[in-house]
């Protein structure tokens, strides 16, 4: 028994290790695509000092703690939301598996590596469209071919279904976006768009609900403590983000509790 127990353990921390290794290399994707640098390319270095980090200085979330939060060589502040980023890769590694089910050898199955992928995917437009307000094309590419996958790995969701989804709300922020200077950048109408083709209707649906929700908390609070004004702007794509996240794993239950409440 108490064999199994350490397996289960070691298997945890494998897992979580596995999500946190990947986006940590995905917080390189977001400092390095907007620069115009090569994301495969290249040593991992400071951004201070440049000076390129070791084996050591790259383990997720262990070095960031071991270092104490800095450069080893030049004592510069390494920005927390690296740490945050590993953590949240390892959570959502472990979330993915624990929801959609493993695969053979304890790894994520079918079903789990699409919902993980979905994430990746979100995680780095939040993170490049906070910083640009910019989302590029080749993620709503990405996000459209994981709904073509999808077809075969969740059939529960019908062509006509994502079709809909495709359609249901990126058709009336297109609309919006004509109409009201501002309302909504193009990268939002394409991400709700190849998002809902994922997603199917219901569940987009549910996902631009959240992501309005999430982006009119911040709004407000932020109108509170005067850092925004009633004409400011300020980039939508992460909160999306938020509550498309969401609507993969919970959409569909929700839309089923909500039409229950109807009927």
């Amino acid at each position: 028994m108490a064999a199994i127990v350490v397996l289960e353990i070691l298997l945890a921390f494998f897992r979580f290790f596995a999500g946190a290794s990947i986006f940590s290399f995905l917080h390189v994707v977001t400092c390095r695509l907007p620069a115009g640098e090569s994301v495969v390319g290249g040593r991992s270095h400071c951004p201070e000092c440049g000076k390129a980090l070791t084996v050591f200085e790259l383990i997720p979330c262990f070095s960031y703690v071991m270092q104490n939060g800095k450069c080893r060589a030049c004592k510069a502040l390494i920005p927390f939301d690296y740490l945050i980023l590993e953590v949240c890769g390892g959570v959502f590694f472990v979330w993915s598996g624990s929801t959609f089910g493993w695969g053979s050898l304890g790894i994520l199955s079918w079903k789990a590596v699409l919902a993980f992928g979905y994430l990746c995917i979100l995680t780095v437009i939040a993170m490049i469209d906070w910083k640009t307000r910019m989302i590029y094309d080749r993620f709503h590419i990405m996000i459209f071919l994981l709904g073509m996958v999808s077809i075969k790995v969740f059939p529960d969701h019908g062509i006509w279904d994502r079709l809909m989804g495709a359609v249901i709300i990126s058709l009336p922020m297109f609309v919006l976006a004509l109409c009201v200077e501002g309302a909504f950048g193009g990268g939002d109408v394409k991400l709700m768009a190849a998002s809902g083709f994922l997603l199917g209707w219901q569940a987009v649906l549910c996902g631009m609900f959240l992501g309005l929700l999430a982006g009119g908390i911040y709004c407000i609070s932020m109108m509170a403590a005067g850092k925004l004004g009633r004409k400011d702007s300020f980039a939508f794509g992460p909160f999306l983000a938020f509550g498309l996240s969401l609507a993969f794993f919970y959409g569909d239950r929700m839309a089923e509790w909500y039409l229950a409440l109807l009927w």
